[in-house]
């Protein structure tokens, strides 16, 4: 059978500007209660299960720090051709696909560096720029462009995915989830011998996604486009539900 997860061939374009292919992956192992004895008198007998989905996405945006160090005589040396870096920064992630919304300025320091005897020596300035982009065919290029305007003084601070649409993700897996502990709870009757009935309650406990992140590191001797992976993120979803039983 098809898998309803897979868009159909017609609107896989348009769905990678979201989450690209999506596959679903349910955990089978489930934890299971069951409160067949020591019950009250007249209590409904119950079965408590917990099921688990999970959802894997390839991921549509890209999160990075970039940024400008770099150290002069005086304070206002410093800033002064550090701002002039950090225009030809901004340029060049901007004619590579990034827009003036997805930048932000994140960090702005000027401190002073002193020698072993404690005495000024100069004065150092970070400037920070946190760069979102949609356009993940072109961030190598322009990480790369901006390793290029800006030479040595160029910092990257750390890189990081994720998927703009939860929402549509996280259904799939909520769903997921639910058939997960319905299958947990028909094993146990089923060995016991005892009809399942229809649910009583449903708790979403918990849901959390496993971006995919890459460690801080410099790239001002990069001579040609970036690479970009991108991998995959996953989110996943977690749901108790009581059983009613026969």
């Amino acid at each position: 059978m098809p898998d309803p997860t897979v868009p159909p061939p017609s609107s896989r374009a348009s769905h990678r500007a979201t989450a690209a292919w999506v596959l679903v992956l349910v955990v089978a192992a489930a934890a299971v209660a069951v409160t067949l004895a020591s019950r009250p008198p007249g209590a409904r007998r119950t079965v408590t299960v917990t099921g688990t989905g999970t959802v894997r996405g390839a991921p549509d945006t890209m999160t990075v720090d970039v940024g400008v160090q770099t150290t002069a005589a005086s304070a206002s040396a410093a800033l002064s051709e550090n701002n002039v870096k950090m225009t030809r920064l901004e340029s060049a992630l901007l004619a590579h696909g990034l827009t003036r919304a997805g930048l932000q300025t994140s960090n702005l320091a000027i401190y002073p560096t002193t020698n072993n005897q404690g005495q000024v020596t100069g004065f150092t300035v970070n400037d920070t720029l946190t760069a979102t982009t949609h356009r993940l065919d072109e961030a190598g290029a322009a990480l790369d462009a901006a390793a290029r305007a800006v030479g040595n003084d160029v910092q990257l601070n750390g890189v990081s995915f994720s998927i703009s649409s939860r929402s549509r993700l996280l259904g799939l897996a909520r769903r997921a989830a639910v058939r997960n502990a319905r299958a947990a709870a028909l094993e146990v009757t089923s060995a016991s011998g005892t009809p399942l009935g229809a649910p009583l309650s449903i708790v979403d406990e918990e849901n959390q996604s496993s971006p995919v992140v890459f460690a801080p590191t410099s790239f001002a001797s990069a001579a040609a486009a970036v690479p970009i992976q991108r991998g995959t993120t996953s989110l996943s979803v977690q749901v108790k539900v009581v059983y009613a039983l026969g």
